[in-house]
């Protein structure tokens, strides 16, 4: 049998890594200097949701999607909800453009990698 790992294409392994980084990143570093994040939620969300339990939801949520991107495996699906996490952070924080405008490219190379992905594992 044939790995999935010996179907991906250089571009498509650069495309998944970037993207594991910066969520990988995200994670850990929301659980190590939690008040550097917590501030990029929605206050509606924030009023809605303790961010004692808010922020480490969604670390967790960071730290299972930087996996999937890892592994290849559905990484179709992986990389869609990739560009559509990174769209609400962008649409949530659209105040904050000089901060969250990086978050349109990595949006935009989820896309890609959606759009380069075979639906097979």
């Amino acid at each position: 049998m044939v790995s999935f790992q010996k179907r991906a294409t250089p571009t498509i392994w650069l495309l998944r890594a970037g993207l594991t980084l910066v969520f990988l990143y995200a994670s850990v570093n929301s659980f190590l200097s939690p008040q550097d994040w917590v501030g990029y939620f929605p206050q509606f969300i924030r009023d809605i949701v303790p961010t004692s339990i808010l922020l480490p939801i969604f670390s967790v949520y960071e730290l299972g999607l930087a996996a999937w991107l890892l592994s290849g495996l559905y990484a179709k699906y992986a990389a869609l909800l990739a560009a559509a996490t990174l769209a609400g952070i962008v649409v949530s924080n659209f105040a904050l453009l000089s901060i969250s405008f990086r978050d349109i490219a990595l949006m935009l190379a989820a896309i890609a990698l959606f759009f380069e992905e075979k639906k097979t594992i």
